[in-house]
């Protein structure tokens, strides 16, 4: 398709009436998108979708058009018109050629969703549910989704850049509700990543499923947990979720350079314990926020943002280049064609430490373990974060003991990366879809198990 489109006439055309810089993004889309609710196979279907965003700067100002109609003409017209956006007067473009740049590929994958029949993937699905289902007779309700996704992209810029990519993901997602006399509780589990169907190589849709319905079976059982101030152990197992809302989104570039971020005009300060390294790695093979290229053409990268509990850096894009300052750091994502680029987290990150995960447990006398945690909200400008608990127990004597349910973490980010005393050796993973700006993107999030000396627990014993 790439090959039909007069990329660099495009973008002269933009840039007759003045601008200083264009470029032209184009994305083609193959998804997948299958789901079974409560034993019965409800949705089967593929769906694709082409076109070209033409985006356009002059002093400072931005157009941006977008069309998924991909005729010579349609193209023209509308870089024509975004040009036109920033007008000033008419001039004389400049040619444009490019040299399409041959990074090898971040990922490489073995099973590509292309290759696998309808009929395998609905078995994927029907295999999950099956299990859930079969958990026992207090399952009430069982949601199994699986989705894979091709994306092909193309940029190619006033300045010369041209990169190319080929991002692949696929998730499968089990949610299951079950009851008693008195309550009702619900588990979900997820798998997903920059990868093909070797992902049900790590973990089978059985086992997907299966750990949903225990966490929902085994909350049933929990007593409702107690509300105070104390030691909270956060297992690996749990993914990073405290740390990409409560942290990340105030280390993108944008975020902190409007002053809308706990984190604003803070770089070379001390923000963490000295324990703490944070990364965001967009480089990690097979995981869900990987890929070769941005959005914008940037090559993707390892980008240390605390280092020793020291800001070193933010994750940035061009626009946050060109208004802040910050140098570009492969962060400009956008959820298709139809969007601007914006500054986005990819794999998300609190490096481990040397600490054994049973050591920090045996060294807690008593308070929180959470294994898994769930959805949250934070406030970016202050800090302030509410998160719950998915899965959790009390320690007691230094030991995992009794499972509780209902539980809430309360606190600030900044001070609880502070406060973080123990830092395990382990790291874990929790995988998701992140929103910003109306825009969605897909991430992951890691962490060790770590311990927080003391921090809200919200709680109805």
């Amino acid at each position: 398709m790439i090959d039909e489109l007069p990329l660099d006439k495009i973008i002269q055309t933009a840039m007759r009436h003045g601008a200083e810089y264009a470029d032209v993004f184009v994305e083609r889309k193959l998804a997948t998108s299958i789901s079974c609710d409560d034993r019965r196979l409800e949705n089967a279907s593929t769906a694709s979708d082409a076109g070209v965003g033409i985006r356009v700067v002059k002093d400072g100002r931005t157009a941006y058009g977008s069309t998924n109609d991909l005729t010579r003409k349609s193209l023209l017209a509308l870089a024509r018109d975004v040009g036109k956006m920033t007008q000033t007067r008419r001039v004389k473009a400049p040619a444009t050629s490019f040299e399409e740049r041959k990074d090898a590929e971040i990922a490489t994958v073995r099973k590509h969703p292309f290759g696998i029949d309808m009929e395998d993937k609905c078995d994927v699905v029907n295999r999950a549910n099956e299990i859930a289902w079969g958990a026992g007779a207090r399952i009430r309700q069982a949601r199994i989704a699986y989705g894979d996704r091709v994306r092909r992209t193309w940029f190619a810029a006033s300045d010369g850049t041209y990169a190319s990519d080929e991002q692949v993901s696929t998730v499968l997602l089990a949610q299951i509700v079950a009851a008693d006399e008195e309550s009702l509780q619900t588990g979900m589990e997820v798998i997903g990543g920059a990868q093909g169907f070797e992902i049900f190589d790590e973990m089978t849709p059985e086992e997907v499923a299966d750990r949903a319905a225990r966490r929902a079976l085994l909350m049933l059982k929990a007593r409702p947990a107690p509300a105070g101030t104390m030691p909270v152990v956060i297992s690996s197992e749990a993914g990073g979720t405290m740390i990409h809302e409560a942290v990340g989104h105030g280390l993108e570039a944008d975020l902190a350079g409007e002053g809308f971020s706990v984190y604003s005009g803070r770089l070379g300060e001390t923000v963490a314990s000295q324990l703490v390294t944070v990364v965001d790695d967009a480089t990690m093979p097979g995981k869900r926020g990987s890929f070769t290229f941005d959005d914008e053409g940037n090559r993707a990268m390892k980008n240390v943002l605390i280092e020793g509990g020291v800001l070193k850096s933010y994750m940035s894009d061009r626009r946050a280049e060109s208004k802040y300052g910050y140098p570009i750091t492969g962060n400009g994502r956008r959820q298709s064609y139809e969007h601007l680029p914006i500054c986005r987290m990819t794999n998300t990150l609190i490096l481990p430490g040397t600490s054994e995960p049973g050591e920090i447990i045996s060294s807690t006398a008593s308070g929180l373990f959470v294994k898994k945690m769930g959805g949250g909200q934070v406030n970016t400008v202050n800090g302030d974060f509410v998160f719950n608990v998915q899965e959790g127990y009390l320690i007691e004597d230094g030991k995992v003991a009794e499972p509780v349910r209902g539980a809430t973490l309360i606190g600030n980010g900044p001070k609880v990366l502070e406060s973080i005393d123990m830092l395990g050796s382990d790291l874990g993973f929790s995988v998701g879809t992140c929103g910003k700006e109306g825009q969605d993107a897909p991430v992951s999030s890691g962490q060790p198990t770590l311990r927080i000396p003391s921090i809200v627990v919200g709680g109805t014993a």
